[in-house]
Order: C-alpha cells, then sequence, then structure tokens
C-alpha cells in the first residue's frame, strides 16, 4: 500500500545510504581499548549502540565514562577515528539512483547523529549533496535521535508539517525520532509504519 499525502522524504545516512556500520564498530571499539576497557562484539554494538550519537554510546558504556570530563573526552576521541576511518564506508549501490528519483517529486532532507564534519566529506565525497534540500547533523541540534528535534528541525527547513514527511531509517532510533515527531516512518529491514528490505524497495511506497 503507498504512502499517501507526503511531501517530503527525510533519510537517515548510516546503514540507509551509506554502508558504515564495520567502520563505526572499530572506531568505537579503538576508543574503548585507548581508555582502558575491552572491545565489544558486532552482536552487542548493533544492539546497543548502532544508530546513536557518539555522546549517548559514550555514555551508554557506563562506570567507566561516569567522569564527564573524561566521556568528553572519548566522544572526541571516537568521532576523530571514525572520520580517519570513512574512506572505508561504501555507498550502497541502488542509494544515487533512488536519491535521484524522490528528489523528482519530493523535498528532501538528510537527519543524521553523525557530527557535520564527516557527514559533509562524505556527502562531498559521494557526490549526494545535491540531493538534499536540507541537511541537519548531529551537531546542529541539542538532543540527537531518539529525540525528535532533528526531525522536527528539518521539517520546519523544508517548510512542510511533519505528518506530510517520511522518515527513513534502520534503526530504533530513527522510528523513536520520527514517530515522536509524528511523521510516518519507513523502516529498512525493520519493523516500522512501513517495512522495506533494499532502499531500491522506497520508490513504490511513495504514491
Amino acid at each position: 500500500m503507498p504512502i499517501k499525502d507526503a511531501k517530503a522524504v527525510l533519510f537517515d545516512l548510516d546503514g540507509v545510504l551509506v554502508d558504515s556500520f564495520d567502520t563505526w564498530l572499530t572506531a568505537f571499539n579503538m576508543t574503548l581499548k585507548k581508555f582502558g576497557a575491552e572491545a565489544i562484539s558486532k552482536k552487542d554494538f548493533r544492539k546497543k549502540y548502532w544508530g546513536n550519537r557518539v555522546e549517548a554510546n559514550i555514555k551508554e558504556f557506563g562506570a567507566l565514562f561516569k567522569n564527564a570530563a573524561l566521556g568528553r573526552d572519548a566522544a572526541e576521541y571516537c568521532k576523530k577515528k571514525h572520520e580517519e576511518l570513512s574512506a572505508q564506508s561504501n555507498l550502497f549501490p541502488d542509494a544515487k539512483k533512488v536519491l535521484a528519483e524522490v528528489k523528482k517529486k519530493f523535498k528532501t532532507a538528510l537527519v543524521t547523529n553523525t557530527p557535520g564534519n564527516e557527514v559533509r566529506k562524505l556527502l562531498d565525497d559521494f557526490r549526494i549533496k545535491k540531493y538534499f534540500d536540507v541537511v541537519v547533523t548531529g551537531d546542529d541540534v541539542r538532543h540527537g535521535k531518539p529525540d525528535p528535534e532533528m526531525i522536527l528541525k528539518a521539517c520546519k527547513m523544508l517548510d512542510v508539517k511533519p505528518g506530510e514527511a517520511v522518515v527513513v531509517g534502520d534503526t530504533k532510533t530513527d522510528f523513536l525520532a520520527g514517530r515522536g515527531a509524528g511523521c510516518k516512518v519507513v523502516g529498512m529491514g525493520m519493523d516500522a509504519d512501513f517495512r522495506i528490505q533494499r532502499l531500491s524497495e522506497l520508490i513504490g511506497l511513495l504514491d
């Protein structure tokens, strides 16, 4: 069943457009090692940390980073390490085609917890900046996803009501942020208002 009355599509970055799971896992484990903790498994990272803001992940890890200053240092280290690894991330094969098709009919935004400097680099490296009317990164809001602030900000910048926007994401944080803002949510490989397995399936959902 197609999505009715949508005027805007808001895309998450990591896991939706860019295959960056392994680079984020590596950066997080490098951070843990740097600050004296043991590495975590892919399964645990996906379950507890994937999709969250870096600062939230550091805080979530627990007692090691209970000291606020140490937590800030760890978060900055993790961001730096991931930026160094970003060249190992890849754009999903169907991403450009889908973005181009969506841009013909809808207003578009990128809404991601990833830091601004890295987002700008990836947009340039993959040559996809032109597909977005608005870009909102983790540095542009006080509260990242799962808080709806980022989604609401993008909707305001696009001049659409949240109920007229569709959020495309692959994590619970995307779902909670989109639902909290009042948007329809398309889950990539996860249950949401609509579910798809591949990004290319999005075109068939949009009316």
